[in-house]
């Protein structure tokens, strides 16, 4: 099965939202969609930026995880560089 990732920056919180639960949140989106394989908030050059990597049946199913869980994220926090891309060996490609 193709593994796929949601990648997006975050940054300043929309009103209400939580940081500590803004990845946890997202993933378990994420599960009612796919089947969730590693996610991970790291900084990248001072910003602060969501992964969420899954596993999915075929490229469509997949695109609308990997969106709705940027969408997800978008209605929490000011998001940008936001991108959905499936592995191809050891490297990722964007899904189209």
């Amino acid at each position: 099965m193709p593994s796929y990732r949601a990648r997006a920056f975050v940054g300043l919180l929309r009103p209400g939202a939580s940081a500590p639960a803004l990845l946890p949140d997202a993933v378990d989106l994420a599960r009612t969609l796919v089947t969730v394989e590693a996610s991970d908030l790291e900084v990248v050059r001072g910003r602060a930026r969501v992964t969420i990597r899954y596993q999915a049946d075929d490229d469509a199913s997949a695109r609308r995880a990997g969106w709705a869980v940027l969408h997800h994220l978008d209605e929490r926090a000011e998001i940008e560089g936001r991108t959905v891309t499936r592995r191809y060996g050891n490297r990722w490609y964007a899904l189209r």
